[in-house]
Protein backbone atom coordinates (compact mmCIF):
# COMPACT_ATOMS: atom_id res chain seq x y z
CA UNK A 1 0.00 0.00 0.00
CA UNK A 2 1.58 3.27 -0.77
CA UNK A 3 1.68 5.61 2.17
CA UNK A 4 -0.93 8.39 0.39
CA UNK A 5 -3.31 5.57 0.24
CA UNK A 6 -2.57 4.55 4.16
CA UNK A 7 -3.36 8.07 4.95
CA UNK A 8 -6.75 8.06 3.19
CA UNK A 9 -7.56 5.26 4.72
CA UNK A 10 -6.07 7.13 8.09
CA UNK A 11 -7.79 10.25 7.67
CA UNK A 12 -11.31 8.01 7.44
CA UNK A 13 -10.31 6.56 10.83
CA UNK A 14 -10.12 9.92 12.36
CA UNK A 15 -13.85 10.71 10.80
CA UNK A 16 -14.73 8.17 12.08
CA UNK A 17 -13.85 8.49 15.56
CA UNK A 18 -15.11 11.72 15.56
CA UNK A 19 -18.34 11.26 14.23
CA UNK A 20 -18.86 8.29 16.85
CA UNK A 21 -17.66 10.39 19.48
CA UNK A 22 -18.59 13.78 19.00
CA UNK A 23 -21.89 12.36 17.13
CA UNK A 24 -23.30 11.50 20.93
CA UNK A 25 -22.11 14.71 22.55
CA UNK A 26 -24.00 16.50 19.70
CA UNK A 27 -27.01 14.20 19.87
CA UNK A 28 -27.48 14.83 23.89
CA UNK A 29 -26.90 18.80 23.31
CA UNK A 30 -30.13 18.05 21.53
CA UNK A 31 -31.86 16.30 23.74
CA UNK A 32 -31.74 19.13 26.28
CA UNK A 33 -34.71 20.92 24.41
CA UNK A 34 -36.15 17.53 23.61
CA UNK A 35 -35.64 14.93 26.28
CA UNK A 36 -35.09 17.06 29.87
CA UNK A 37 -38.62 18.24 30.94
CA UNK A 38 -36.92 20.39 34.12
CA UNK A 39 -33.72 22.16 34.61
CA UNK A 40 -32.58 19.45 36.35
CA UNK A 41 -32.86 16.78 33.50
CA UNK A 42 -30.93 19.56 31.63
CA UNK A 43 -28.40 19.49 34.01
CA UNK A 44 -28.48 15.58 33.91
CA UNK A 45 -28.02 15.34 30.68
CA UNK A 46 -24.84 18.08 30.53
CA UNK A 47 -22.93 16.19 33.19
CA UNK A 48 -23.53 13.24 31.18
CA UNK A 49 -20.77 14.54 28.49
CA UNK A 50 -19.07 17.40 30.63
CA UNK A 51 -16.08 15.37 31.38
CA UNK A 52 -15.76 14.30 27.77
CA UNK A 53 -17.14 16.70 24.99
CA UNK A 54 -13.48 18.51 25.04
CA UNK A 55 -11.86 15.39 24.56
CA UNK A 56 -13.96 14.20 21.78
CA UNK A 57 -12.76 17.20 19.80
CA UNK A 58 -9.70 16.21 20.02
CA UNK A 59 -10.74 13.61 16.66
CA UNK A 60 -11.62 16.94 14.63
CA UNK A 61 -8.38 18.76 15.10
CA UNK A 62 -6.06 15.45 14.25
CA UNK A 63 -8.28 14.74 11.11
CA UNK A 64 -8.20 18.47 10.39
CA UNK A 65 -4.16 18.32 10.86
CA UNK A 66 -3.77 15.34 9.04
CA UNK A 67 -5.63 16.24 5.58
CA UNK A 68 -3.65 19.51 5.88
CA UNK A 69 -0.27 17.72 5.77
CA UNK A 70 -0.81 15.08 3.99
CA UNK A 71 -3.50 16.11 1.49
CA UNK A 72 -2.65 20.43 1.40
CA UNK A 73 -4.39 20.48 -2.24
CA UNK A 74 -7.27 18.54 -0.49
CA UNK A 75 -7.26 20.69 2.05
CA UNK A 76 -7.12 24.18 0.62
CA UNK A 77 -9.83 23.20 -1.84
CA UNK A 78 -12.30 22.06 0.58
CA UNK A 79 -11.99 24.55 3.26
CA UNK A 80 -11.96 27.68 0.56
CA UNK A 81 -14.86 26.44 -0.87
CA UNK A 82 -16.64 25.10 2.21
CA UNK A 83 -15.90 28.52 3.79
CA UNK A 84 -19.01 29.34 4.92
CA UNK A 85 -20.32 26.27 6.47
CA UNK A 86 -17.27 25.31 8.34
CA UNK A 87 -17.02 28.64 9.65
CA UNK A 88 -20.44 28.31 10.94
CA UNK A 89 -19.49 25.08 12.34
CA UNK A 90 -16.07 26.37 14.04
CA UNK A 91 -18.71 29.20 15.75
CA UNK A 92 -20.93 27.05 17.30
CA UNK A 93 -18.28 24.58 18.08
CA UNK A 94 -16.28 27.93 19.83
CA UNK A 95 -20.09 28.90 21.15
CA UNK A 96 -20.56 25.37 22.40
CA UNK A 97 -17.29 24.71 24.60
CA UNK A 98 -18.59 28.68 26.00
CA UNK A 99 -21.95 27.52 27.15
CA UNK A 100 -20.63 24.54 28.53
CA UNK A 101 -18.43 26.32 30.89
CA UNK A 102 -20.00 29.64 31.62
CA UNK A 103 -23.31 28.05 32.14
CA UNK A 104 -22.62 27.46 35.70
CA UNK A 105 -20.77 30.79 36.57
CA UNK A 106 -23.89 32.50 37.79
CA UNK A 107 -27.50 31.50 39.52
CA UNK A 108 -29.46 33.45 37.36
CA UNK A 109 -32.26 31.61 35.25
CA UNK A 110 -31.98 33.53 32.41
CA UNK A 111 -28.26 33.96 32.42
CA UNK A 112 -28.40 29.77 32.85
CA UNK A 113 -31.22 29.21 30.27
CA UNK A 114 -29.45 31.50 27.63
CA UNK A 115 -26.55 29.24 28.17
CA UNK A 116 -28.24 25.87 27.46
CA UNK A 117 -30.14 27.71 24.06
CA UNK A 118 -26.94 28.63 22.81
CA UNK A 119 -25.72 24.67 23.53
CA UNK A 120 -28.90 23.52 21.95
CA UNK A 121 -28.38 25.09 18.35
CA UNK A 122 -24.78 25.25 18.47
CA UNK A 123 -25.12 20.94 18.83
CA UNK A 124 -27.94 20.72 16.03
CA UNK A 125 -26.28 22.90 13.72
CA UNK A 126 -23.25 21.78 13.26
CA UNK A 127 -24.74 17.92 13.21
CA UNK A 128 -26.93 18.96 10.49
CA UNK A 129 -23.90 21.05 8.35
CA UNK A 130 -21.21 18.09 8.74
CA UNK A 131 -23.82 16.03 6.65
CA UNK A 132 -24.39 18.38 4.32
CA UNK A 133 -20.38 18.96 3.87
CA UNK A 134 -19.95 14.88 3.83
CA UNK A 135 -22.34 15.15 0.90
CA UNK A 136 -21.01 17.29 -1.30
CA UNK A 137 -18.05 15.73 -1.03
CA UNK A 138 -18.67 12.35 -1.91
CA UNK A 139 -21.95 13.48 -4.83
CA UNK A 140 -19.08 15.75 -5.83
CA UNK A 141 -18.18 19.57 -6.48
CA UNK A 142 -17.27 22.56 -9.10
CA UNK A 143 -13.83 21.81 -9.04
CA UNK A 144 -11.86 23.32 -12.40
CA UNK A 145 -8.12 22.08 -13.85
CA UNK A 146 -6.94 24.35 -11.46
CA UNK A 147 -7.72 22.49 -8.45
CA UNK A 148 -9.73 25.14 -7.47
CA UNK A 149 -13.85 25.48 -6.36
CA UNK A 150 -15.67 27.37 -8.77
CA UNK A 151 -19.10 26.93 -7.41
CA UNK A 152 -20.87 29.42 -4.56
CA UNK A 153 -22.97 29.20 -1.53
CA UNK A 154 -26.19 27.78 -3.57
CA UNK A 155 -24.46 24.77 -5.05
CA UNK A 156 -23.97 23.22 -1.85
CA UNK A 157 -27.51 23.41 -0.63
CA UNK A 158 -28.70 20.77 -3.16
CA UNK A 159 -31.16 17.82 -2.45
CA UNK A 160 -28.61 15.48 -2.18
CA UNK A 161 -26.13 16.64 -0.05
CA UNK A 162 -29.23 18.20 2.35
CA UNK A 163 -30.75 15.21 3.01
CA UNK A 164 -27.10 13.81 3.74
CA UNK A 165 -27.49 16.80 6.61
CA UNK A 166 -30.84 15.22 7.85
CA UNK A 167 -29.60 11.31 8.66
CA UNK A 168 -26.33 12.92 10.14
CA UNK A 169 -28.46 15.23 12.26
CA UNK A 170 -31.31 12.25 13.09
CA UNK A 171 -28.50 9.46 13.50
CA UNK A 172 -26.13 11.71 15.71
CA UNK A 173 -29.35 12.60 17.72
CA UNK A 174 -30.50 8.85 18.63
CA UNK A 175 -26.97 7.59 19.24
CA UNK A 176 -27.02 10.67 21.93
CA UNK A 177 -30.12 8.96 22.86
CA UNK A 178 -29.23 6.27 23.36
CA UNK A 179 -26.39 7.51 24.91
CA UNK A 180 -28.35 9.07 27.64
CA UNK A 181 -30.26 5.73 28.01
CA UNK A 182 -27.00 4.33 28.98
CA UNK A 183 -25.31 6.89 31.07
CA UNK A 184 -28.99 7.69 33.22
CA UNK A 185 -30.87 6.90 35.96
CA UNK A 186 -34.67 6.91 36.53
CA UNK A 187 -37.61 8.43 34.95
CA UNK A 188 -35.28 10.34 32.13
CA UNK A 189 -33.98 6.82 31.15
CA UNK A 190 -36.87 4.76 30.10
CA UNK A 191 -37.94 8.02 28.35
CA UNK A 192 -34.87 8.03 26.35
CA UNK A 193 -35.19 4.39 25.62
CA UNK A 194 -38.73 5.25 24.47
CA UNK A 195 -37.54 8.32 22.35
CA UNK A 196 -34.62 6.42 21.21
CA UNK A 197 -37.31 3.82 19.10
CA UNK A 198 -39.11 6.57 17.25
CA UNK A 199 -36.23 8.50 16.77
CA UNK A 200 -34.52 5.69 15.52
CA UNK A 201 -37.69 4.33 12.80
CA UNK A 202 -37.36 7.74 11.61
CA UNK A 203 -33.51 8.10 11.04
CA UNK A 204 -33.50 4.21 9.56
CA UNK A 205 -35.80 5.85 6.87
CA UNK A 206 -33.92 8.48 5.89
CA UNK A 207 -30.40 6.78 6.27
CA UNK A 208 -31.42 3.92 4.06
CA UNK A 209 -32.75 6.44 1.15
CA UNK A 210 -29.58 8.33 1.38
CA UNK A 211 -27.62 5.39 1.67
CA UNK A 212 -29.39 3.86 -1.28
CA UNK A 213 -29.35 6.70 -3.33
CA UNK A 214 -25.16 7.01 -2.65
CA UNK A 215 -25.09 3.41 -3.84
CA UNK A 216 -26.84 4.09 -7.25
CA UNK A 217 -24.98 7.29 -7.41
CA UNK A 218 -21.00 6.38 -6.73
CA UNK A 219 -20.98 2.70 -5.22
CA UNK A 220 -19.60 -0.90 -5.93
CA UNK A 221 -19.14 -3.90 -4.35
CA UNK A 222 -17.34 -2.22 -1.21
CA UNK A 223 -19.41 0.22 -0.46
CA UNK A 224 -22.52 -1.85 -1.22
CA UNK A 225 -20.95 -3.92 2.06
CA UNK A 226 -20.88 -0.83 4.18
CA UNK A 227 -24.43 0.02 3.27
CA UNK A 228 -25.70 -3.64 4.32
CA UNK A 229 -23.84 -3.24 7.60
CA UNK A 230 -24.83 -0.01 8.34
CA UNK A 231 -28.45 -0.84 7.58
CA UNK A 232 -28.45 -3.72 9.90
CA UNK A 233 -27.03 -2.54 12.39
CA UNK A 234 -29.15 0.44 13.15
CA UNK A 235 -32.25 -2.19 12.98
CA UNK A 236 -30.41 -4.34 15.91
CA UNK A 237 -29.64 -1.33 17.59
CA UNK A 238 -33.32 -0.56 17.83
CA UNK A 239 -33.66 -4.38 18.87
CA UNK A 240 -31.69 -4.16 21.47
CA UNK A 241 -32.67 -0.66 22.83
CA UNK A 242 -36.68 -2.22 22.99
CA UNK A 243 -35.20 -5.04 25.07
CA UNK A 244 -33.64 -2.27 27.59
CA UNK A 245 -29.97 -3.46 26.49
CA UNK A 246 -28.49 -0.09 26.35
CA UNK A 247 -25.21 -1.11 25.75
CA UNK A 248 -25.45 -3.53 22.89
CA UNK A 249 -27.46 -0.64 21.43
CA UNK A 250 -25.09 2.15 22.15
CA UNK A 251 -22.58 -0.15 20.62
CA UNK A 252 -24.58 -0.73 17.12
CA UNK A 253 -25.40 2.72 16.65
CA UNK A 254 -21.89 3.65 16.67
CA UNK A 255 -21.07 0.60 14.19
CA UNK A 256 -23.94 2.77 12.23
CA UNK A 257 -21.62 5.61 11.95
CA UNK A 258 -18.73 3.69 11.01
CA UNK A 259 -19.98 2.48 8.36
CA UNK A 260 -21.42 5.10 6.89
CA UNK A 261 -18.46 6.70 7.24
CA UNK A 262 -16.68 3.90 5.72
CA UNK A 263 -19.00 3.93 2.63
CA UNK A 264 -18.51 7.69 2.45
CA UNK A 265 -14.73 7.29 2.11
CA UNK A 266 -15.04 3.79 -0.14
CA UNK A 267 -17.21 5.62 -2.88
CA UNK A 268 -14.27 8.20 -2.79
CA UNK A 269 -11.36 6.55 -3.47
CA UNK A 270 -9.58 6.88 -5.14
CA UNK A 271 -10.64 10.40 -5.48
CA UNK A 272 -10.46 12.70 -2.41
CA UNK A 273 -13.07 15.25 -4.03
CA UNK A 274 -14.30 14.46 -7.04
CA UNK A 275 -15.13 17.05 -10.08
CA UNK A 276 -18.77 17.72 -11.17
CA UNK A 277 -17.19 19.41 -13.98
CA UNK A 278 -14.74 16.81 -15.44
CA UNK A 279 -13.83 13.76 -14.02
CA UNK A 280 -10.21 14.20 -14.91
CA UNK A 281 -9.86 17.86 -12.64
CA UNK A 282 -11.08 15.33 -9.40
CA UNK A 283 -8.81 15.62 -6.75
CA UNK A 284 -7.21 12.30 -5.71
CA UNK A 285 -4.72 10.44 -3.53
CA UNK A 286 -2.23 10.74 -5.27
CA UNK A 287 -2.27 14.63 -7.11
CA UNK A 288 -3.64 16.18 -3.70
CA UNK A 289 -1.00 14.64 -1.59
CA UNK A 290 2.23 15.51 0.10
CA UNK A 291 5.87 13.87 -0.73
CA UNK A 292 6.60 10.29 0.28
CA UNK A 293 9.10 12.25 3.00
CA UNK A 294 6.45 13.98 4.77
CA UNK A 295 4.08 11.04 4.69
CA UNK A 296 6.78 8.71 5.91
CA UNK A 297 7.70 11.41 8.68
CA UNK A 298 4.13 11.92 9.92
CA UNK A 299 3.24 8.19 9.65
CA UNK A 300 6.40 7.51 12.45
CA UNK A 301 5.26 10.47 14.82
CA UNK A 302 1.08 8.24 14.59
CA UNK A 303 2.82 5.77 15.58
CA UNK A 304 4.17 7.18 18.97
CA UNK A 305 1.27 9.58 19.97
CA UNK A 306 -1.84 7.83 18.73
CA UNK A 307 -2.11 5.15 20.62
CA UNK A 308 -1.11 7.14 24.08
CA UNK A 309 -3.87 9.34 23.09
CA UNK A 310 -6.75 6.32 22.85
CA UNK A 311 -5.01 4.78 26.25
CA UNK A 312 -5.50 8.28 27.64
CA UNK A 313 -8.81 8.98 26.19
CA UNK A 314 -9.93 5.55 27.46
CA UNK A 315 -8.95 5.88 31.03
CA UNK A 316 -11.54 8.80 30.63
CA UNK A 317 -14.41 7.35 30.39
CA UNK A 318 -13.58 4.47 32.24
CA UNK A 319 -13.57 7.13 35.34
CA UNK A 320 -16.43 8.84 34.37
CA UNK A 321 -18.58 5.45 33.60
CA UNK A 322 -21.30 5.53 36.05
CA UNK A 323 -24.66 6.25 35.47
CA UNK A 324 -26.15 9.85 37.14
CA UNK A 325 -29.66 11.05 38.00
CA UNK A 326 -31.48 13.78 38.97
CA UNK A 327 -30.51 12.54 42.72
CA UNK A 328 -27.38 12.98 41.81
CA UNK A 329 -27.67 16.72 41.41
CA UNK A 330 -26.76 19.22 44.05
CA UNK A 331 -29.26 22.06 44.95
CA UNK A 332 -28.99 25.10 42.86
CA UNK A 333 -27.87 28.17 45.47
Amino acid sequence: MELHDLWFVLIAVLWTGYFFLEGFDFGVGVLTKVLARDRTEKRVLINTIGPVWDGNEVWLLSAGGATFAAFPEWYATMFSGFYLPLLLILVCLIVRGVAFEYRAKRPEERWQRNWEHAIFWASLLPAFLWGVAFGNIVHGVKIDSGMEYVGNLVDLLNPYALLGGLVTLTLFTFHGTVFAGLKTTGEIRYRARRLALRLGAVTALLAAGFLVWTQVDRGDTKSLVALLVAVAALLCALVTTARGREGWAFALSGVTIAATVAMFFLTLFPNVMPSSLNEQWSLTVSNASSSPYTLKIMTWCTCVAAPLVMLYQGWTYWVFRKRIGTQHIADAH
